[in-house]
């Protein structure tokens, strides 16, 4: 059993003893903790929260705990029920709410579960006031409400048509050359709420020919949620089986998102981001920001079109920090998180899908062409185990020194240039390892960038 308390949240795996696994004892003390933060930080007013849920196994038990939590303090709330984290942030925003609570585990599998929780803005909360939310918990300093000011409930299940309709709304999406284009599309929604969100999406769009694989918003993941290539296979089959133009796949709560191309081959997670920039930066020119562990695809794309690109800490409050520091037109991360300030600061995969299939529409090409029009890079994921005595700052210092002469950024760990390539190293806030990224041209010569690099940090600890 797995239980992680950090400042972004409490997620853990379903079950176990009280503090070692996500139990219903955890829940209760953490939703209060964050409820009473909110009421210190609005001074103790009526407050509405937003909760909503992806499709996991446990999502109604989590739910009826956390919503149970909160009314006890007197907030009112209101429950979308099955829903999307992009739609619970947009929620917030429309209802003017004082926060909201989405209740998934992201990519992790069916057995974990999360509390995921959201300022007045609709937006995650910092890292301070993630610290307060610890402490609160921590020392359980509730004020639970008396029988005649509990909170209210309101169910509102009309939220995602809501999102829908707001994405339809922005000037870049063109919902006729879609509709022209008359594309066929195979989605991956992997039994959560993707399989209730995207094809509602598409439909709005005018995309009349879609098929749904592991649409069934059940819970059971039929394969490991995260969407990566390895665990797309029955994807790539379903486009190549069906003749379609694309296949579409999005993680459990909606906020990531991977496409593969026609002829079955990933188009890349990396280079979701990059492609929808490049569409943005050709209607609207400005800075673009993802976060020191993404393809440099993107800062090609920006200075293309002219303009800066930003690197952020790796983290999506990190990335939004940044965003709006350089008032950047689009940004997101490199594992397939697109975010449009236009529409709200967060992670969104249904405006990335409706920006995306405007682009493709608009320069009718093939997926695969389209792909093949972006800069070559390929990241190459590994990491160093330590012992928990190793010192592991200071490794990243020497690290530092030793290439000097290069660019190095310390923003997050450090970051070294070399020319068109780059070498990523990041401790884990959660285990004693070193995180190191490298990218290049190709496989091969990103896995010995990586190597070469993993060999110092192993002489430095000899």
């Amino acid at each position: 059993m797995t239980l992680i308390k950090s400042i972004s949240g409490i997620r853990g795996t379903i079950g176990g003893k009280v503090g070692e696994g996500l139990s219903p004892l955890d829940i209760v003390k953490f939703a209060s903790a964050y409820g009473t933060w909110l009421q210190e930080v609005n001074n103790a007013k009526k407050l509405t929260l937003i909760v909503g849920r992806d499709a996991r196994i446990s999502g109604p038990i989590v739910n009826s705990l956390v919503i149970s939590s909160l009314r006890s303090l007197g907030i009112n709330i209101i429950d979308l029920g099955l829903s999307t984290t992009p739609t619970v942030e947009m929620a917030v925003m429309m209802e003017k709410a004082h926060g909201g609570i989405i209740i998934t585990a992201s990519h992790n599998p069916k057995e974990w579960n999360a509390l995921k929780l959201l300022n007045g803005k609709g937006e995650f909360i910092s890292g301070a006031e993630g610290e307060r939310v610890l402490d609160i918990a921590e020392r359980e300093a509730f004020n639970f409400a008396d029988v005649d000011s509990l909170g209210k409930l309101v169910k509102n299940n009309d939220y995602i048509q809501k999102h829908i309709d707001a994405v339809l709304r922005l000037p870049y999406v063109d919902k006729k050359a879609i509709q022209a284009a008359d594309f066929s599309i195979i989605v991956d929604a992997v039994n959560s709420t993707g399989g209730i969100a995207v094809p509602l999406l598409l439909d709005a769009l005018g995309v009349k020919k879609v098929t749904g694989i592991h649409c069934e918003p059940t819970g059971i993941f039929a394969h490991n949620p995260e969407p990566l290539p390895a665990h797309l296979t029955d994807l790539s089959k379903a486009i190549t089986d069906h003749g379609a133009d694309l296949g579409i796949t999005v993680d459990p709560d909606v906020d990531r998102l991977a496409m593969v191309c026609e002829d079955g081959t990933m188009f890349g997670e990396e280079y979701t981001l990059v492609a929808v920039a490049d569409f943005v930066l050709s209607k609207k020119g400005g800075a673009t920001v993802s976060n020191l562990s993404s393809t440099r695809a993107l800062r090609d794309v920006t200075e293309k079109h002219g303009h800066k690109y930003y690197a952020s800490a790796v983290g999506e409050v990190n990335v939004v920090e940044k965003m709006k520091e350089v008032n950047a037109v689009i940004g997101g991360e490199g594992n397939g998180g697109v975010i449009l300030p236009e529409l709200h600061y967060g992670r969104d995969a249904l405006v990335g899908i409706a920006l995306f299939l405007t682009h493709l529409a608009n320069t009718k090409l093939k997926a695969s062409e389209l792909r093949d029009s972006y800069p070559k890079y390929t990241i190459s994921k590994n990491k160093i185990e330590l012992t928990p005595e190793t010192n592991v700052d200071q490794i990243l210092v020497k690290m530092a020194k030793k290439y000097s002469k290069q660019e190095v950024d310390s923003t997050d760990g450090v970051k070294i240039y070399f020319d068109k390539e780059w070498v990523h190293l990041r401790k884990s806030n959660t285990e004693p390892i070193i995180r190191i990224y490298a990218e290049s041209e190709n496989d091969v010569k990103a896995d010995q960038l990586a190597k070469n690099i993993m060999a110092e940090i192993e002489k430095i600890l000899s």
